[in-house]
């Protein structure tokens, strides 16, 4: 099955993974001009109503870019909805991005036939990210569009699967819009998921290290600093297991080593976690490719160029 239009002729077929609490609007719209899907969690505009103001920013700075530059338009942004019960907001938040019909929706713990009729309903399209295969299928079955893969090594919360594995799996029975996530962070990497069968590479991690991201510069330059063997994998922040900075873990008094497991009926996104994520930072596996702090722009910049090579390299162009 071909892309939808919204994602055919991407200037790179990736797209700018949401980043709690670090993604914002700035970041979004760099993203977007600089032609990946830009995305930020509905959940980092705090309080609720800032999201309001923050869509209304995506949408008129896009459209005046796309005015001034019918040539090259940014690529489309996305909003990435919690759907797990313990999203107080989701309701509200949907509300919100119906108004400003938000051409894309990621959705994350949990698959809801009503959030995907909804987004259907503005003319929008609904990712889902999974970490299995037993998910994607009930994703699909309840109206996704398009699903994320999350394989081992992606930041935040994250799976355990091959992506190999998952990616073969999935394409058995699907042959919708399928994006990769898991230590992407060049442009060989975003080859790499296309030849693997996927449509489109799923970036985190290295945004964190631009100027426009809402992280600190301390994590910042931990990022840069550190490498595959600083992630730790553990359920103890939210309940549900994810990537995190080593360094991040021993600075909040803790033993990486030697983390309790958490009972995942504990999972909470409301302000908890958040305050959680801001001490105890989250990264994927591919942060040895991110070597300084930059503009969002010359990031995606050298994704091009990698990932062109890589096409000349193995003789495609």
């Amino acid at each position: 099955m071909a892309l939808p239009p919204i994602l055919k002729n991407l200037p790179l077929p990736a797209i700018g993974s949401p980043l709690f609490i670090i993604s914002n609007p700035k970041l979004v719209i760099e993203q977007c001009k600089a032609g990946v899907v830009g995305s930020m969690p509905a959940l980092n505009a705090r309080p609720a109503e800032l999201l309001d103001e923050w869509l209304a920013e995506i949408t008129e700075t896009l459209a005046a870019y796309n005015r001034a530059n019918p040539d090259r338009p940014a690529a489309p942004f996305a909003i990435n909805q919690i759907v797990h019960k313990s999203n107080e907001r989701l309701e509200h938040d949907m509300q919100v991005c119906a108004r400003y019909k938000v051409p894309i929706i990621i959705t994350s713990l949990g698959a809801r036939e009503d959030v995907n009729n909804a987004v259907h309903g503005w003319g929008g399209i609904v990712l889902h990210d999974i970490i299995n295969n037993k998910f994607a299928r009930k994703a699909i079955e309840k109206g996704a569009d398009g699903l994320i893969a999350v394989a081992a090594g992606a930041g935040g919360h994250a799976g355990v699967k091959s992506p190999f594995a998952l990616v073969q799996e999935i394409r058995e029975w699907f042959d919708g819009p399928l994006a990769l996530s898991g230590s992407m962070a060049t442009g060989d990497a975003i080859l790499a998921a296309q030849a693997m069968g996927a449509d489109l590479a799923y970036i985190g991690s290295a945004f964190i290290a631009t100027d426009e991201a809402r992280a600190s510069d301390a994590y910042k330059q931990m990022i840069v600093a550190s490498n595959s063997d600083d992630i730790v994998y553990s359920n103890l922040f939210t309940g549900v297991h994810g990537n995190y900075l080593r360094g991040s873990i021993v600075a909040a008094g803790m033993d990486p080593d030697k983390l309790p497991e958490s009972d995942p009926s504990a999972m909470n996104f409301g302000g908890s976690a958040a305050k959680a994520w801001k001490e105890i930072w989250g990264s994927g596996q591919g942060i040895g490719a991110v070597r300084e702090v930059l503009p969002a722009a010359q990031l995606v910049a050298r994704l091009k160029r990698e990932y062109q090579a890589a096409r000349e390299r193995l003789a495609l162009n």
